[in-house]
């Protein structure tokens, strides 16, 4: 059964258009039909993971199967998560507007340690236990979904996760997910228990189950049946860039923009990254699928932007030859290309010349550290002549502010490595400043090294007081440094992704009783202090402080310094890995620190361990390992028939280039269009309604006029913005064109691409040299439902400021307060303006009409007593003008109470004109 969304999404509701589920590429999929009802369920707000290309690609990827049914769900703010408890109203997907207990599976994205207290808050919001054993308890009619995580920190080490999920999705999930439904289906149709079905489940690679497995006391987990494999292995996928074209949000989000991936895997072997290590091998896509992906998808779309996703960008040979094809094809449509952060030593003019459009995009760049040898023990293949030529190469190409990042606490980190950070940024700052122009601006992000499995550095740790004081060094070091902005990681943040990202099945109870103490990843942002102090409390009451504190303190030290806090660049280091070395083990004949279990072992990503061994030990020798892309195989064990081989684009002759977007900026013929905005689009805000018409605008291939400047924008004008909620039949934009077209395909074009909720009523040409109609605009006409709640002084409000000295007999109706009104001269009222001046307005010099147009009692006393202390329809028209002079349907519930003396609310809000004045 649907939940009413709309008695939820009330005027106290920010960005209501979030959960509507009307976006453009919604699949709405009849319910009836389905054998499998998914719902891929995003724990973070929806402007996260609307914009989140792995959950639209899976997304599409499910919908285009027979007989599936995939909707959408996101963690809700926290205005809905309060109204959602308030009214005991479950969790719904955006789509069918269904309780989330409706569906067959749920499956959560897992991508970052401190994340699952959010999966924990939408499950409990949905009304589903949190932990897999209770829900098999609560399950004796199968009414209990099965809930599921992938993403990369599921991938990594699910352990601490573990007692919430059914089955954890390892790897890529483009062909796991299919393969699981199917056997959903199967299992429906054959009645199978909830046991057997994951049993059944537990036989397709990449899917883990961990109820079957038991955690050993050293921290190692195996099978506790024999129907099921010991090693677990990671799927492989290659990415396919059609099904990256999908959901249009109405609202703005994070990535405003299509994304196509092109390159999947990262080889070059950084030793702290744990994506580079988790998505091997490497697969570049075919160029000619992704220049058609973006052409079609742009088209699709109407996005103005576009952004070529990879682990490493610059890697993607072809990626000059690519971006400048797309450049070329689409560069009558004022489209920008966007990178994420790239290899500085592959910036060139070639990656340059694609970059930005009219609008030039930012640059970020990740030296992580700041001398040779830091950079060569974390194997990052950078060098001082090719980060200064990437940053050069960017200067010189018109970039004044870069972003950098940078890390600290690396295994054999010296405090004259940490001070070298400093150095190099104040060494760029000196070699890339050029006469006559603004100095080069660094914006700096220092992260504090996190150790990660599967990584070779996942053997070690660095205390937060080292943090501490190394943060204080470089922050010494800045002060007073010109043209740079420097961001740190909060220590504690650090410890704490430690503690649960390295942490074993003991840890689920902490990150439970952490949600319960309000521990959602919105607090890290919002209340650290807060946030940190439930992580903390909870992991005091688990009785796992003796643990935190190891991390805390430092726990897996590989290193040790000669000489404490040495700034000699020569200082020696050794590695500590003998037994019982460091905190842990001492004295108890452990096994040496690299030979102990993990509680990840028996996950198969297909690196060997005994090759992260081997490069660790690389590492203390600052030695590097070649890229095995492009040089020698490096023996790490990913490569052959589980996982597949890297493949490789060459690079391609570049095209030549065919000039930048210049606007169009002649004015051919103006198009007046009346419209509506009803139903749920009531909800999409003014400058969301904005960006919908110039996305409508491109997606019909109409001939739009933009303006000239750096910033070219469609000459696209609304005459007024309509308040969000509020319904209208009597909105008013117009259309610049270059050129004149027949007014009735103007409007079948229109019509066409926009959502059914924004009827277009009628189109008229308007003189190029007429006023615009925001300027034109005079007054608007409302109609409004209005109520009694009470007397103003059985709630306390019959002193209101501003109240106006009007009287009326207490047995006034509806009708008699209408006729009050309209022969009062004067409802002043203190208005305060944006500046932040008051000045006080006479609301009735704004009226120019008011009737009622109907009345409704809201019991039988007050209809055989005469008044009408119900519900009313009233009509008015009031002054809208640009310039400020305005009557809203606020101001004439302050006209009513005044009269009335009663508490009036405002239940219902339409705007059925527009009135323009020509004269």
């Amino acid at each position: 059964m649907a939940v009413k969304v709309e008695e939820l999404l009330t005027a106290e509701i920010n960005q209501p258009a979030r959960y509507l589920g009307n976006e453009l590429g919604a699949a709405h999929k009849p319910w009836d039909r389905a054998s499998v009802r998914w719902v891929l369920t995003y724990p973070e707000v929806y402007e996260v993971g609307a914009s989140n290309l792995g959950h639209i690609i899976l997304y599409n990827i499910l919908n285009a199967l027979p007989r599936q049914l995939c909707d959408r769900a996101y963690l809700p703010a926290p205005d809905l998560a309060a109204k959602l408890r308030s009214t005991q109203t479950p969790l719904f997907a955006v789509e069918s507007k269904r309780s989330l207990t409706e569906f067959d599976i749920l499956g959560f994205s897992l991508s970052y340690e401190l994340g699952a207290t959010n999966i924990l808050e939408m499950l409990d919001l949905a009304g589903i236990p949190l932990t897999w054993q209770e829900r098999a308890t609560n399950d004796q009619n199968g009414q209990m979904p099965l809930i599921f995580a992938g993403g990369q920190t599921a991938t990594s080490n699910p352990e601490p996760y573990a007692d919430f999920f059914d089955f954890i999705a390892l790897g890529d999930g483009e062909e796991l997910l299919p393969e699981i439904g199917l056997i959903l289906a199967e299992g429906k149709t054959n009645n199978l228990s909830r046991e057997a079905l994951l049993l059944d489940l537990a036989q397709i690679p990449g899917v883990y189950v961990p109820q079957f497995y038991d955690m050993a006391a050293d921290g190692s987990v195996h099978p506790n049946r024999p129907q099921v494999p010991d090693r677990i292995l990671r799927r492989v996928a290659t990415p396919i860039p059609a099904y990256s074209i999908g959901l249009v949000p109405y609202v703005e989000t994070v990535h405003d923009r299509l994304t196509v991936e092109i390159r999947r895997g990262c080889t070059r072997g950084c030793r702290f990254c744990q994506p580079g290590m988790l998505t091997r091998p490497a697969r570049d896509v075919e160029p000619q699928q992704v220049v058609e992906a973006i052409e079609l998808g742009m088209k699709a779309t109407g996005h103005s932007e576009f952004s070529l996703l990879s682990l490493s960008c610059s890697d993607y040979l072809a990626l000059p030859a690519v971006g400048m094809e797309i450049k070329n094809r689409l560069k009558d449509q004022n489209i920008s290309l966007s990178l994420p952060s790239q290899r500085v030593d592959r910036f060139d003019d070639n990656i340059a010349d694609i970059l930005g459009g009219t609008r030039q995009s930012g640059l970020t760049f990740a030296p992580e550290a700041g001398t040779q040898r830091m950079r060569d023990i974390v194997n990052k293949g950078l060098t001082n002549e090719e980060l200064l030529r990437g940053v050069k190469t960017a200067v010189d190409r018109g970039w004044d502010k870069i972003k950098l990042y940078f890390m600290i606490g690396l295994p054999g980190e010296t405090d004259f490595d940490v001070l070298g950070i400093a150095e190099t940024v104040r060494w760029l700052h000196r070699e890339c400043r050029v006469d006559g122009r603004r100095g080069l601006n660094f914006n700096l992000t220092i992260s504090n090294f996190t150790p990660k499995p599967h990584t070779p550095f996942q053997w070690h740790s660095v205390s937060s007081a080292e943090f501490s004081r190394k943060q204080r060094l470089l922050k010494g070091e800045f002060r007073g440094m010109r043209g740079v902005k420097v961001n740190y990681t909060d220590v504690r943040i650090s410890a704490m992704e430690d503690f649960v990202g390295r942490g074993d099945r003991r840890l689920a109870a902490v990150v439970r009783r952490a949600w319960e103490l309000g521990a959602g990843m919105d607090a890290w942002w919002e209340s650290l202090d807060r946030a940190y102090k439930a992580w903390t409390q909870a992991i005091d009451e688990s009785g796992l402080t003796w643990k935190y504190r190891q991390v805390e303190s430092g726990e897996w030290n590989l290193f040790e310094k000669e000489e404490e806090h040495d700034t000699d660049a020569d200082t020696d280091t050794r590695m500590n890995l003998t037994p019982g070395a460091g905190t842990a083990g001492a004295g108890t004949g452990a096994p040496p620190l690299l030979d102990r279990p993990l509680p990840w072992d028996h996950l198969d990503t297909g690196i060997d361990k005994n090759w992260l061994k081997i490069d660790l030990q690389k590492a203390l020798e600052a030695a590097t390992v070649p890229d095995c892309s492009f040089e020698g195989c490096s023996r790490c064990g990913v490569c052959g028939t589980d996982f597949g081989h890297n493949v490789v684009v060459d690079a391609l002759p570049i095209p030549e280039f065919a000039g930048e977007f210049v606007p169009n900026t002649e004015r051919k013929q103006r198009l007046r269009v009346w419209f509506g905005k009803v139903g749920d689009m009531a909800l999409v805000g003014h400058l969301d309604l904005l960006r919908l018409f110039d996305r409508v605008i491109r997606r019909a291939d109409l001939p739009i006029s933009f303006t000239g400047g750096f910033h070219p924008n469609p000459r696209i004008s609304l005459a007024n913005a309509l308040p969000l909620g509020v319904t209208s039949t009597g909105e008013i934009a117009d259309f610049e064109l270059t050129e004149s077209i027949d007014v009735e395909s103007f409007r079948e074009k229109l019509v066409a691409k926009l959502p059914e909720n924004i009827p277009i009523y009628k189109v008229e040409p308007i003189d190029l040299k007429a006023p615009s109609a925001s300027q034109l605009l005079e007054a608007a006409e409302y109609v409004i439902t209005v109520a009694v709640a009470g007397s103003l002084t059985e709630n306390g409000e019959l002193d209101r400021e501003n109240s106006a000295p009007v009287s009326v007999a207490p047995d006034a109706n509806w009708e008699a307060w209408v006729k009050t009104i309209a022969q009062t001269e004067a409802f002043w009222r203190v208005h305060t303006t944006k500046s932040g001046k008051t000045q006080d307005v006479n609301l009735r010099d704004r009226l120019h009409k008011l009737e009622l147009v109907e009345q409704k009692a809201e019991s039988s006393t007050s209809a055989r007593s005469g008044t009408s202390e119900g519900r009313a329809v009233l009509r008015f028209t009031g002054s809208c003008r640009s310039d400020g002079n305005l009557l809203k349907p606020e101001h004439i519930v302050f006209m009513l109470e005044q009269v009335s003396q009663q508490e009036i609310q405002l239940q219902q809000v339409q705007r059925s004109q527009l009135i323009l004045g020509y004269g």
